[in-house]
């Protein structure tokens, strides 16, 4: 992915599915080439690179 799309992400009005490493993830906020993400099973967060999330198939 990259920082325009995951910006997108971000300010779109619906859900989309955003996973990193095979997990979804909430994308908290981007910065350059880095996205601050919340793991959806755990409320963690962690810095990523943003080239390494992947968008799901699934809107809801």
């Amino acid at each position: 992915m990259d920082s325009a799309r995951a910006q997108e992400i971000i300010e779109s009005k619906g859900v989309i599915e955003v996973l990193y490493n095979s997990i979804p993830v909430w994308i908290n906020s981007v910065t350059g080439e880095s996205a601050e993400i919340t793991y959806l099973d755990s409320n963690r967060k962690s810095q990523v690179p943003v080239a390494s999330l992947n968008e799901g198939f699934k809107s809801f």
